[in-house]
């Protein structure tokens, strides 16, 4: 399968709109639907996503930025007003995760709400956004794998590659349909946020050793450390979610009436 797509979608006074972007919109959008009913339904007003969101997306977005940067610094070194060119090109998901819970985590501290709870409503849509958001590599024809044989390989530049935006979509769409249903059931905090590190983690580990656009340290690839790790925290995640003992923090139960709705923070 060959495909030529242009990656400009329209122009508006000039500046190109990418269906990258529109693509990736699309996932936040649908990613924020998801956890806006999972807000309500916990007893918030329909409102508290934005705020919440208004706060970790940006922060996420830079983050993302700076981890593409940082291993890409030989390039950067030399051309630092490049980093500012988003445009161009280069956001690295791990470092866009790692920098929006971390703000996540903040705004929970600021604002007396516990972190696992919120980080188990926004998970289910985040990796549902990574999943819509793989397509927008597809449209740009870049994050693919090496050249393969395989029956489903597409054609890029002349030759048959991994589709590894695929891989990964159909993955996180699988991780999001598990947690979702899952949440449905109420599980102990924390648990959702684990399964999707320990899910995630496996998947982008064997996804990354397929690709040939790798960031590195050294000769290790850096989605590959950072996939392990992931698996690591969400195990530990697991372990202490499961035996009741998260930090103090997170354990406390807060109830709070609004509009004869009761959220519970167990």
């Amino acid at each position: 399968m060959e495909f030529n797509f242009n990656p400009v979608a329209f122009s508006i006074f000039g500046i190109e709109i990418r269906w990258y972007a529109l693509i990736i919109i699309a996932g936040m959008l649908l990613g924020t639907y998801f956890a806006k009913k999972e807000f309500v339904r916990r007893g918030f007003d329909e409102d508290f996503v934005y705020d919440v969101l208004f706060v970790i997306v940006p922060i996420g977005i830079l983050g993302a930025r700076f981890w593409y940067v940082l291993f890409e610094w030989d390039y950067y070194s030399l051309n630092p007003i490049q980093i500012l060119n988003i445009r161009a090109g280069g956001l690295a998901i791990h470092g866009g995760i790692i920098f929006g819970l971390l703000a996540l985590y903040i705004y929970g501290k600021k604002k007396n709400l516990p972190f696992w709870d919120m980080a188990d409503v926004l998970i289910p849509s985040l990796v549902l956004g990574q999943a819509i958001g793989r397509w927008g590599n597809f449209m740009n024809q870049e994050a693919h794998g090496g050249p393969t044989d395989l029956p489903w390989g597409i054609i890029i530049d002349g030759v048959k590659v991994h589709p590894t935006f695929l891989y990964e979509s159909i993955g996180d769409m699988v991780i999001f349909l598990i947690l979702i249903n899952w949440r449905k059931n109420n599980p102990d905090k924390g648990k959702i946020s684990a399964t999707y590190f320990i899910g995630y983690g496996i998947l982008r580990f064997f996804v990354e050793g397929l690709r040939t656009d790798s960031l590195y340290i050294g000769s290790i690839r850096t989605a590959q450390l950072i996939s392990i790790i992931f698996v690591i925290v969400g195990i530990i995640i697991f372990y202490i979610s499961d035996k009741n003992n998260l930090p103090p923090y997170f354990k406390e139960e807060k109830v709070v009436k609004k509009e004869e709705k009761i959220i519970n923070f167990k």
